[in-house]
């Protein structure tokens, strides 16, 4: 099974609630060492943490990234950013374009960087963070940009198994974190969504539905359209 004890581990967007999570408990599980990566990296109080300059949207940031974290065994796709509208009819071209830059671009992008690093040491592992937003439309460009994830992490899976490379996928609703300040309803702590994340990781799982909004939506998308989405049906003259 992969295992986070001994492991080289980076996260992107580690200055963020979440990605704060996924350093420590990578720590508290065993990793030898974490590369917390950001656009402005912060200071750490441990020496097995290693903040690291990383822009997900430019290449040769990702490119120097590789070279100084040469040793990974595990990535960790976190970063993300919304765009500043839900609707893809009012938000600007330049802002639906730098949302798939950041959420899908940036880790695809990432993942192929590191591959032949990931490919050649046993029992690696890449995590992708994507949302229940990958399977329910209503954050426009930000769910675009999720699902394009979504579809790409499956790809990335069956093309990184026979090279000995875990590949696990993470949605979920909304995280107690400033980027869901605005929301309302029930939030998961970044805590437990990185705990869940892990103990699934461990135990060799490909996909990981985080709560219980997301299971049900995953359910849903076998049914007809109109059932996910009960609003069309009065839209219809």
């Amino acid at each position: 099974m992969p295992s986070l004890d001994g492991a080289v581990v980076l996260v992107t967007g580690a200055n963020g609630g979440i990605g704060t999570h996924f350093v420590h408990d990578a720590l508290a599980r065993g990793a030898a060492k974490v590369y917390a990566t950001a656009r402005s990296p912060r200071a750490w109080d441990d020496e097995r943490i290693v903040p690291l300059a990383l822009d997900v949207t430019d290449r040769a940031s990702i490119d120097a990234a590789v070279a100084a974290a040469a040793d990974v065994t595990v990535l960790v796709n976190n970063a993300g950013a919304t765009p500043p509208s839900a609707s893809l009819l009012d938000v600007t071209e330049a802002d639906i374009r730098a949302n798939m830059e950041t959420n899908f671009f940036g880790p695809v992008f990432l993942a192929r960087a590191f591959a032949p690093i990931l490919a050649a040491k046993q029992g690696s592992i890449l995590i992708d963070v994507h949302s229940v937003a990958s399977w329910y439309a209503f954050g426009g460009a930000y769910s675009a940009s999720k699902a394009a994830l979504w579809s790409a992490t499956n790809s990335l899976r069956i093309e990184l198994a026979p090279m000995g490379v875990h590949v696990t996928g993470v949605h979920m609703g909304y995280v107690d974190t400033d980027m869901a300040a605005h929301a309302e309803g029930p939030k998961m702590l970044p805590t437990q969504l990185v705990t869940t994340v892990y103990d699934a990781v461990e135990a060799g799982e490909y996909e990981v539905l985080a709560d219980e909004l997301t299971q049900e939506v995953k359910a849903a998308l076998s049914g007809p359209v109109e059932a996910l989405y009960p609003d069309l049906r009065g839209t219809n003259a």
